[in-house]
C-alpha cells in the first residue's frame, strides 16, 4: 500500500495526471498506448485486497472522474473475478466509450455471465454509434450467444457484423459454432459455406456443427472433404471424428480414426483420449479402451489422468464389468488421484451391481470426507444401497436430500426389486402428491412392482397414465414392461395388444411376449412368435432361448423343445449355457422321459449344477421314480461332495417320498460335514428336532 500511496504522489499528482490523461484520451476505435501511472499501478495489485486498496487511494486523490483510469479499474475487478463490482464501477463512468465497453464485456466473458456480455452488448449498440466495430468484440457477443443458445441475438449480430464490414473467416467460424449451439445446421452451414480461407479451425467447428446434431453422416463426410483440401486435423477435430464413429456405433472406422491419429502423430489431449475411450466403451471393445487408457497415463498432467482414469471407470460399469470398476478404483498406482462426483457415482453403481453393500458404504464415507454430495451422487448412494437390499439405508438417505425425479426413481425401483413391492407402491402415490410427474423409469419402476403383486387394476391405471404423458410410444422400455405385467398377471391377450401397438421391439420385447405365452401354458403362441422373431432377423441371446424353451417346457412340448434345443446348438451355432441345459432336462422329467434326461446329464459338456440336478430329481419326485432319483443322487454326491445345496435336493426327494428316516440321515451327515445350514432363500435350518419340521424341506 506504501507504494501505491508513493505512485499516486510522485508520478501521479492529481493536476499533472488529469493532464497526462487529456492528453492521451482518444476518440477512435483502437485503446491508447498504456498510461505509465495505470500500468504500475496494474501491476502492483496481485489480488483483490490490493486492488481494493488501490480504488480507495484513487478516490482520495479525486481521480474516480477519469476515464482511463476507471476503465483500468473495471477491467482489474473482472479479472479477479468480482464482476458485480467492476459493473458497478462501470455504471458510474462519466462517459463511457468503446473501449470500456469491451472492458466491462470481457469482464463478463471472462467469468462465464454470457447473458450479461449480450445485455451490455445491446446497450452499447444502443449508447454508441452503430457504425463503432471490432472483430472480437463481435466473435465474444457470438461465443456468448452460442453459450446461451440465443439464436435470435446471433442473427441479430450477425446482421451487425454483415453491416458494419465484409466478414472475414474468424467471424464466420465464430457464426458457425453460434448457429451450431442454436442448432441451426443450415444457417451454420452457409455461414460456413462463405468463408474463403477455411484453416483447422473452421473445418473443425463445422464438422463439430454436425456430430453435435445427430448428424454424424454428415460430419464423417465433411471430413473427408477436409482430407481432400490437404487441411491436417487437430485433437480437437479427431475427437469430433471418434464421436461420430461412437453415435454410429462403427468400430471398424472408428479404430482407422485411431491409427490414422498414431500415423501422422497428432497430439493426444485430454479431450481425444477420453473420445477414444468413449468410443471404445460403447462399441463393446473394453479391452482397447484399456489400453488407450494406459496410453494415456505417460503425461504428467493430472488432470488429465483423472478425466481419463473417471472415464474407465465409466465404462466399465456402463458395460457391465462392475468389478474391474472397483479394481481400477483401489489400484494404489492411481492412489494420488482423489475422485470427483462422476467418479463416485459410477462406483457406487458398480456396488449396487455387485450387491456389495461394504464397499458401498465406505464410498458413502468418501462422498461424504471429500464433499462430493452433488445430486448425481445422492441418487446413486440411494440406488445402491436399494439394490443391495438395505431399503432402510436407502429410505434414510433419501429422505435427507432434496428430491427429483432421478431420486424417485431410485428409490421406487429399489424397493420393487428388493421385494418391497407395497411400500414401492406407497412411495410412488406419494411421488404424485408431491406433483413430481414419473417418467419412462418410474413406470417401469411401478409396473414391475405391480406384476409381482399380481395388482391388476393398479397397472391398468399406470398403463393409462403413460398412455396420457406419451410414454408407451416414446420408450419401448415402458411398452415391454406393460407387457410383461399383463402377462404374469394372467392377460395374455391384453400384453399381445401392447405388443402389436409397438412400433420398436428389441430382443427384450419378444423374449418377454414369449414368455408371457409361456407362462400361460400356450406353448403354440410362444413358437409361432418365436419363428416371427427369426423371420425378423433379431440377433438371439441366451434370455431368449431360455424363455423359448421354459415355454415348451411347461406346455409339455418335448418334441419341439429338442428340435429348437437342436437348432440352436446346429444352425444358429449358439453355445448352450446352463440354463438351457437345466430347461432340457426339466422338460424331459416333467414328460416323464427320466432315462433320457439322466442320459442327457450324462452326455453334458459342463459339469452339472444344482439347478440340473434339481430340474431331475423334481421330475422324480411328480412321477414317483425315486430309483432313478437314487442313481442322480448317487451320481451328483461323487461330483459335489461338500456343497450343501445338493443335500437339500436328497432331502427334498426323500421327504416327498414320505421316508423320514433317509432325511434325518442326511440331517446327521450335513452335521458331520459341518454344514449347518444352506445359504439361499431355498435354504433347510438342519437343527431340526422332529420330523414335522423335517417335512417343511418339501415346500423348500
Amino acid at each position: 500500500m506504501v507504494a501505491i500511496s508513493r505512485l499516486l504522489r510522485v508520478t501521479s499528482k492529481p493536476r499533472l495526471l488529469r493532464s497526462s490523461l487529456r492528453h492521451h484520451h482518444y476518440h477512435g476505435q483502437q485503446p491508447p498506448p498504456p498510461f505509465p501511472a495505470t500500468f504500475y499501478l496494474s501491476q502492483l495489485c496481485t489480488n483483490l485486497e490490493s486492488l481494493q486498496k488501490l480504488h480507495a487511494s484513487v478516490v482520495v486523490h479525486g481521480l474516480s472522474g477519469e476515464l482511463l483510469l476507471s476503465t483500468k479499474l473495471v477491467s482489474l475487478y473482472g479479472s479477479f473475478g468480482v464482476p458485480h463490482r467492476a459493473r458497478a464501477l462501470f455504471d458510474h463512468l462519466p462517459s463511457r466509450d468503446l473501449y470500456s465497453f469491451k472492458v466491462m464485456i470481457r469482464s463478463y466473458f471472462l467469468n462465464d455471465h454470457h447473458s450479461d456480455v449480450v445485455s451490455v452488448y445491446r446497450l452499447m449498440r444502443y449508447s454508441l454509434h452503430p457504425t463503432l466495430h471490432d472483430d472480437v468484440l463481435f466473435s465474444v457477443v457470438l461465443k456468448s450467444c452460442a453459450e446461451t443458445r440465443d439464436l435470435l441475438q446471433a442473427t441479430l449480430t450477425h446482421c451487425h457484423v454483415t453491416k458494419s464490414l465484409p466478414p472475414d473467416s474468424f467471424l464466420l467460424t465464430s457464426l458457425v459454432d453460434a448457429y451450431a449451439k442454436c442448432a441451426q445446421l443450415s444457417h451454420a452451414r452457409r455461414a460456413f459455406d462463405e468463408i474463403p480461407h477455411r484453416d483447422v479451425v473452421s473445418w473443425t467447428s463445422m464438422i463439430v456443427a454436425y456430430v453435435q446434431n445427430d448428424c454424424a453422416r454428415e460430419g464423417l463426410t465433411l471430413f473427408n472433404r477436409m482430407q481432400e483440401a490437404f487441411v491436417h486435423g487437430n485433437e480437437f477435430t479427431m475427437g469430433s471424428v471418434v464421436n461420430a464413429c461412437t453415435s454410429l456405433g462403427w468400430l471398424h472406422q472408428g479404430k482407422w480414426v485411431h491409427g490414422f491419429v498414431i500415423k501422422n502423430g497428432i497430439s493426444v489431449n485430454s479431450y481425444l483420449t477420453t473420445s477414444l475411450l468413449n468410443f471404445y466403451v460403447k462399441c463393446g471393445s473394453v479391452r482397447d479402451a484399456r489400453a488407450v487408457f494406459d496410453e494415456s497415463f505417460s503425461s504428467s498432467d493430472h488432470h488429465q489422468d483423472l478425466v481419463s482414469w473417471t472415464a474407465m471407470i465409466v465404462g466399465y460399469t456402463q458395460r457391465g464389468y462392475p468389478g474391474l470398476a472397483i479394481e481400477l478404483f483401489k489400484n494404489e498406482k492411481w492412489a494420488v488421484l482423489l475422485p470427483n462426483s462422476v467418479t463416485v457415482s459410477s462406483l457406487l453403481s458398480a456396488c449396487g451391481q455387485l450387491r456389495s453393500s461394504a464397499m458401498g458404504k465406505l464410498l458413502h464415507c468418501l462422498v461424504v470426507k471429500c464433499g462430493l454430495e452433488d445430486p448425481p451422487a445422492r441418487n446413486a448412494l440411494v440406488d445402491m444401497y436399494a439394490k443391495c437390499g438395505l431399503v432402510s439405508d436407502a429410505r434414510n438417505v433419501f429422505e435427507s436430500i432434496d428430491k427429483d425425479v432421478v431420486s424417485w426413481n431410485s428409490i421406487i425401483s429399489g424397493c420393487a426389486q428388493s421385494g418391497e413391492e407395497c411400500e414401492a407402491l406407497e412411495l410412488f402415490k406419494r411421488m404424485r402428491l408431491e406433483l413430481f410427474s414419473p417418467d419412462a423409469v418410474t413406470v417401469v419402476g411401478v409396473l414391475s412392482a405391480c406384476a409381482s403383486l399380481g395388482a391388476l387394476q393398479l397397472g391398468c391405471s399406470v398403463h393409462a397414465l403413460s398412455l396420457k404423458d406419451g410414454l408407451v410410444l416414446s420408450s419401448i422400455y415402458v411398452g415391454t414392461a406393460l407387457l410383461n405385467f399383463y402377462a404374469k398377471c394372467g392377460d395374455a391377450k391384453a400384453a399381445r395388444m401392447v405388443f402389436d401397438s409397438m412400433g420398436e421391439k428389441n430382443v427384450v420385447t419378444w423374449g418377454a411376449m414369449i414368455g408371457g405365452y409361456g407362462m400361460q401354458g400356450d406353448g403354440n403362441g410362444s413358437l409361432v412368435l418365436f419363428r416371427d422373431m427369426l423371420k425378423e432377423e433379431f440377433e438371439l441371446n441366451e434370455a431368449v432361448f431360455t424363455t423359448i424353451l421354459a415355454a415348451c417346457s411347461h406346455s409339455g412340448m418335448v418334441g419341439e423343445g429338442s428340435r429348437l434345443f437342436n437348432l440352436m446348438c446346429g444352425e444358429l451355432n449358439f453355445v448352450p449355457s446352463m440354463k438351457h441345459y437345466a430347461c432340457m432336462v426339466d422338460m424331459l422329467a416333467r414328460a416323464g422321459n427320466l432315462e433320457e434326461a439322466f442320459h442327457f446329464i450324462e452326455r453334458m459338456p459342463l459339469e452339472p449344477s444344482v439347478s440340473v440336478f434339481g430340474a431331475f430329481l423334481h421330475g422324480c419326485g411328480l412321477h414317483s421314480r425315486f430309483e432313478m432319483g437314487e442313481v442322480a443322487i448317487k451320481r451328483m454326491l461323487e461330483l459335489h461332495p461338500d456343497e450343501a445345496s445338493y443335500y437339500v435336493l436328497v432331502s427334498n426327494l426323500y421327504a416327498s417320498d414320505g421316508r423320514w428316516g433317509m432325511v434325518r440321515q442326511v440331517r446327521e451327515t450335513i452335521k458331520q460335514r459341518g454344514l449347518n445350514k444352506v445359504p439361499g432363500s431355498s435354504s433347510v435350518e438342519m437343527d431340526l428336532n422332529n420330523d414335522t419340521y423335517a417335512k417343511m424341506a418339501v415346500l423348500s
